[in-house]
């Protein structure tokens, strides 16, 4: 084959014999230039030495590796003094020591990029470039993770290492849209030192962490701070919530106020034998409370939280939710209806045609709308055959599963319009006096006010919260009032940080959660 210099090859090398195989196609190369360069003093060199041979792996064609078998020269350096006598030269476009070509180690370096190692090694391999998991990563990590530039406006929001354990921190510049950093925690220390290494910061978007707050206080003091909206509808919400957990006796006798209007009057019940599985809730509900009293007691002695958890390992969520409210929650949903009971007039009929089998029984509700599982079939179908009064036929009454707390937020907020039975119970929640109707209202202008962004409202309703029924979240609010004035005013929020948090959960979770910072950096910025 005539020696010539083939496009499809890098530049200068000059092609002496091309070998197809099965498998792979192997081309035999010699560099072009008569000289080379010594590494040490860079004195050219003519003086060859001798020969060598080296393979390196190339972009595949049709299909089929491509291996370069370059005859490699080593030349002797001229220059008097250079520790180096004998020097390989150095090939156009491969790295020292390189076993593969640099254009297809920036192809394998793009593949692991967007898909990691192991779907990235099972990509590779089809496409005939073979490279293991291990050595892809290794790529990607090898080239430098590009500087960004300090964004003006920045986002600042914390994603979960491992929830409810360790949580990493992620910054977005809210003008490009741009990865600029992954911290290792949520520090407010951390966050700090990373604000004084890059100043030039002006606007930080957050949500209410107390920790992001201090941070830029401590890092940026001159940045202006400005609170997430949606954090701060949620803050109200949850706090409105609380109001409704710890009045649950008045939204209990709401819901019997309901169900007897609706009926006429509710039946008295019979004698109950309760089951195994209401035993168990009896017994856990009373575990509770014991360890409740536990916690009380020691805050009681002026123990904090830490103190607490350490002593009960207790979450630190549970103890301040359980002090807030001054009881534990009881998790039984006493006086809400079950998803079997539209079918239990089918059920009393099958079983008393005698058809016993349960599963077939659920096969059979679930073609007329059932949802459930065959598990809550078989457990009734048990006490109907058993004979328990709680499942004797009754009178024909409405079925109404009264709301969780959290679904009558959302009605008495006013994002999720009540209808039929759950409109009356909204009116029976919010007739009279007391807490609920109270909190109703002030929760409502500040949604009203945080979606209209109107800031010259805020004033008068923190005037209004503080020291009334939502007045610990008002409080939190005056102690943070620059960021939320901030909110109401200027138009940045955390929302495209909250964009970039799924699609890192989404890397995260491709590499099965052993992704660590360096390698989410490389994925997240790099890419």
């Amino acid at each position: 084959m005539p020696r010539r210099i083939l496009p499809l090859i890098p530049a200068g090398l000059s092609v002496e014999q091309v070998v197809p195989e099965p498998a792979k196609i192997s081309i035999i190369v010699e560099p072009v230039p008569g000289t080379a360069t010594c590494p040490i003093c860079q004195q050219r060199s003519s003086h060859v030495h001798g020969r060598y041979r080296r393979t390196l792996a190339d972009l595949p064609w049709q299909g089929r590796a491509v291996a370069l078998v370059v005859r490699a020269r080593k030349f002797r350096c001229t220059r008097r003094g250079c520790p180096r006598r004998i020097f390989a030269e150095r090939l156009p476009e491969v790295p020292a020591w390189a076993r593969r070509t640099g254009r297809m180690a920036g192809i394998l370096h793009q593949i692991g990029l967007a898909l990691g190692g192991s779907a990235g090694s099972h990509l590779s391999q089809r496409l005939a470039m073979t490279v293991s998991d291990d050595s892809l990563l290794r790529l990607v990590q090898r080239r430098a993770v590009p500087l960004a530039q300090t964004p003006r406006l920045l986002g600042v929001d914390d994603f979960a290492w491992r929830r409810g354990q360790r949580y990493g921190t992620i910054l977005l510049d809210l003008e490009t849209h741009k990865v600029v950093d992954l911290l290792p925690d949520r520090e407010g220390a951390t966050f700090a030192a990373w604000l004084k290494d890059h100043p030039g910061v002006e606007v930080v978007a957050r949500d209410r962490a107390n920790a992001y707050a201090e941070g830029i206080r401590v890092g940026a003091p001159e940045a202006i701070q400005v609170a997430d909206r949606w954090h701060l509808l949620r803050n109200s919400t949850d706090a409105f919530q609380t109001v409704l957990d710890r009045n649950w006796p008045r939204l209990r006798d709401a819901a019997k106020a309901v169900l007897a209007r609706a009926v006429g009057a509710l039946p008295e019940p019979g004698p109950k034998v309760p089951t195994k599985a209401e035993l168990r809730q009896r017994a856990a509900q009373a575990d509770r409370v014991q360890r409740f009293e536990e916690v009380a007691r020691l805050a009681h002695a002026g123990m904090g939280l830490r103190a607490i958890r350490r002593e009960t390992g207790l979450s630190r969520n549970t103890i301040r939710r359980w002090l807030h409210e001054g009881r534990p929650r009881d998790w039984k949903k006493g006086g809400r209806a079950s998803i079997i009971d539209p079918f239990l007039p089918y059920l009393r009929k099958r079983l008393g045609e005698g058809c016993h089998n349960a599963t077939q029984l659920w096969r059979d509700i679930q073609q007329q709308g059932y949802p459930g599982k065959v598990i809550l079939v078989r457990a009734t179908v048990a006490r109907l055959r058993n004979g328990d009064p709680a499942y004797a036929p009754a009178p024909a009454q409405p079925t109404w599963r009264r709301p969780s707390t959290r679904q009558l937020a959302r009605m008495l907020l006013g994002s999720s319009k009540p209808t039929g039975m759950d409109a009356a119970y909204v009116d029976e929640v919010l007739a009279g006096e007391g807490e609920i109707p109270a909190a109703t209202a002030l929760a409502r202008r500040f949604s009203d006010m945080v979606r209209a962004k109107d800031k010259a409202a805020f004033p008068a309703w923190l005037a209004d919260a503080r020291g009334g029924v939502l007045g610990g979240f008002a409080e939190g609010l005056r102690r943070d009032r620059a960021a939320v004035e901030a909110a109401l005013s200027l138009p940045w929020s955390t929302g495209p940080v909250e964009g970039k948090i799924t699609k890192l959960k989404l890397i995260k979770r491709a590499m099965y959660g052993r992704a660590s910072i360096s390698l989410l950096r490389h994925r997240l910025i790099a890419a």
